[in-house]
């Protein structure tokens, strides 16, 4: 089995920010460890299918709550 570089070149220099921007903008709104939840979301972008699943799961998630000011 060869590997296209084109195929990894993409992954590596597009899907992977991409998964990891969504996932840290996401994990501001839903969880209360968004850097943690965006390098995670990122790691998955290695493997586009995970990070698809990874970033539905956490946009189903329920916001979490508002601090008072």
């Amino acid at each position: 089995m060869s590997f296209n570089a084109t195929l990894l070149g993409l992954i590596v220099l597009v899907l992977i920010p991409i998964f990891g921007l969504v996932s840290y903008f996401l994990g501001k709104r839903k969880t209360t460890t968004p850097i943690i939840v965006g390098i995670i979301g990122g790691f998955l972008g290695l493997v586009p299918i995970l990070g698809l699943i990874f970033i539905a799961v956490l946009a189903l998630k329920s916001d979490s709550p508002k601090k008072a000011v």
